[in-house]
């Protein structure tokens, strides 16, 4: 049987590479629960769902009440989600789990095709045994299965844009200018997913340029601005009234709000992304990648333009450079593997094989934990919690010992319901004030407050102005939430003790 196995593998390597790929990225479905950033949570699911319902909770269409103009996010990849999600409530799967462990699935199976095109981006410029590298690499690489499954544009928009490379650098297809345009229309896609694609578009615009493929750039131009126009300029016109009026705004906000968030220095990406692939395989891979710079300037002309912009630029944060890791890993076996060649040292590719058994090692004791991590638990179960209440129509969260708020998951109440954040700079006495909780139907049913920190006299502090308050249960987080928080107090992943008003509601 296991030489049936190896020759089937020689024979159809890139049928077990996704093979293997799918069964990880199925753990991460059925088990990787949660949310991983904001951004795939509130920017995504929960605009969608809210959509669905026919609330708008976040007020981003124009007639919404409240809607102060063009939200600085594309509505592009967030209406496919609510077409999903309509069609999923259509077919009778409407719990908010339910229809997330659909939504995994397909971002799942969509992510194979990063597997399948690095494959034969590879095999097409390289040879059988980079592409069944970069294939391995790209299918079990420890982060890979649980960003496949998540709605961070970041990642979705990755298969898009190997897919237009793929079509620019096939032996066969790269011939005909009709793949060229498609590839256009491809990147254009990934564009209305995450704007900031344009730079690996505009680099590789630039590299056919130098190669004075005049023609061909054209062609791609014209279906990169034709799929933009499209997608971005007549959803905008539809919506607003005029073209491309939320990609204003966004470059407005960023221009103005660059500092607003995680700052950090030039070199944490460079950082992040050695780390991410493991060294010393990632040193060597990142030599590899500047080594074959001229011979893949298709790759390393848009990666670097990519990674000069986000390394300069004062927000940082690490998801931002992920779109371009299955790119650098690319040419980087392609450029390692070149360097062994032309080594030709017994001593070097003892050293190579070393950091490659060392790589898997450590990328299988992270891979299966981080495919499963039940990320943000704590506030995702405490709105569950809330969702068993029927009757709730009004909430508190109370934080105190911080000013920014984390925000609650409304999607997993199931319900879009009224709250009020009591943060440090928010005056109790006067927020009561103003809400009249003199009156008790007037009162927050339940009261959430985060994290542990003088808990007890939170409570009491609070029970001034809401004096039934009973402790009801504490939702905690995840062990892997747990140590993310360790490692960085940033993540905000602690206990939320839940506290129920029994004069809004009184226990059965």
């Amino acid at each position: 049987m296991q030489n049936n196995l190896k020759q089937y593998y020689n024979q159809n390597p890139l049928s077990l590479i996704l093979l293997s790929g799918l069964l990880i990225r199925l753990l991460a479905v059925v088990f990787s629960k949660g949310f991983g950033w904001i951004d795939d949570q509130f920017l995504i699911i929960e605009i969608a769902q809210s959509w669905v319902d026919g609330t708008d909770y976040y007020k981003w269409l124009p007639d919404t009440i409240g809607n102060n103009g063009p939200v600085k996010f594309s509505f592009f990849y967030t209406g496919i989600i609510y077409y999903l999600l309509s069609f999923l409530e259509l077919i009778g799967i409407d719990g908010p789990q339910s229809k997330m462990y659909f939504i995994r699935l397909i971002h799942a199976l969509w992510s194979l095709l990063t597997i399948y095109f690095g494959y034969k981006i590879t095999l097409s410029i390289s040879n059988k045994k980079s592409a069944n590298s970069v294939g391995w690499l790209l299918a079990l690489l420890w982060l890979f299965p649980f960003l496949s499954v998540r709605t961070l544009i970041e990642f979705v928009s990755v298969p898009l844009v190997l897919w237009a490379l793929y079509l620019v650098t096939d032996k066969i297809k790269s011939k005909k200018l009709v793949f060229w345009f498609l590839a256009g229309i491809l990147l254009g896609l990934a564009f209305n997913i995450r704007l900031q694609t344009a730079l690996l578009t505009g680099g590789m615009g630039l590299v056919f340029l130098f190669e004075k493929k005049f023609l061909k750039a054209f062609i791609f131009s014209l279906g990169f601005l034709l799929s933009f126009a499209v997608f971005q300029g007549l959803i905008d016109y539809y919506f607003w009234g005029y073209p491309f009026a939320q990609l204003t705004e966004y470059v407005n906000y960023n221009m103005n709000s660059a500092g607003a968030y995680t700052v950090g220095p030039w070199y944490v990406y460079l950082f992040f992304l050695l780390g991410v692939l493991i060294p010393p395989l990632s040193i060597f891979l990142f030599t590899g990648f500047i080594f074959n710079w001229k011979k893949l300037a298709i790759i390393f002309v848009p990666v670097i333009i990519f990674l000069l912009f986000h390394s300069f630029y004062p927000n940082k944060q690490e998801r931002f450079v992920i779109t371009i890791l299955p790119l650098i890993i690319i040419s980087g076996v392609i450029g390692w593997n070149l360097i062994l060649e032309k080594l030709n040292s017994v001593r070097w590719n003892k050293i190579s094989q070393y950091s490659i058994v060392f790589f898997w090692i450590i990328n299988f004791i992270l891979l299966i934990p981080v495919s499963v991590i039940y990320s943000k638990k704590a506030r995702v179960e405490s709105m569950e919690y809330l969702s068993a209440y029927k009757q709730v129509k009004y909430f508190a969260i109370e934080d105190v010992n911080r000013t920014v708020l984390r925000f609650p998951p409304m999607y997993y109440l199931d319900n879009w319901l009224e709250y009020d954040a009591i943060m440090q700079d928010v005056n109790i006495k006067e927020l009561a004030k103003q809400k009249q909780w003199e009156i008790s139907e007037n009162q927050p049913a339940f009261v959430l407050f985060f994290q542990p920190i003088n808990i007890d006299k939170r409570v009491e502090d609070l029970k001034k102005y809401l004096p039934n308050l009973v402790y009801e249960t504490t939702i905690e987080p995840g062990n892997a939430d747990r140590v993310l928080h360790w490692l960085n107090p940033i993540n905000a992943n602690e206990n939320i003790y839940i506290y129920r008003n029994s004069a809004v509601i009184q226990k059965p």
